[in-house]
């Protein structure tokens, strides 16, 4: 598995969050809240198809972030080392 399928893997969760949250308000706070029994399992399937895209998308943005993160942090210290000498 890449590094971009892993970090979209765990990406996915939360952008699926994000849209479903999004699609529930638009139906429940809308006159649409009448529909809203049938309009659910759009809403739940329209969020799965959605995220998978977008959150292949952002994962590189992510690793890019996490690259540079580390590039720019100090080493850790290692205190074993340091104690034997």
């Amino acid at each position: 598995m890449s590094i971009r399928f892993i970090v979209a893997l765990l990406v996915f969760m939360m952008v699926q969050a994000m849209v479903f949250g999004t699609g529930a308000v638009l139906v429940l706070a809308t006159p649409l809240s009448d529909y809203a029994m049938q309009l659910f399992p759009w809403v739940v399937g329209l969020s799965v198809v959605i995220s998978v895209p977008l959150s292949w998308q952002l994962a590189p943005l992510f690793i890019v972030r996490l690259s540079r993160s580390r590039a720019t942090s100090p080493a850790p210290i290692n205190r074993q080392a340091a104690s034997a000498r």
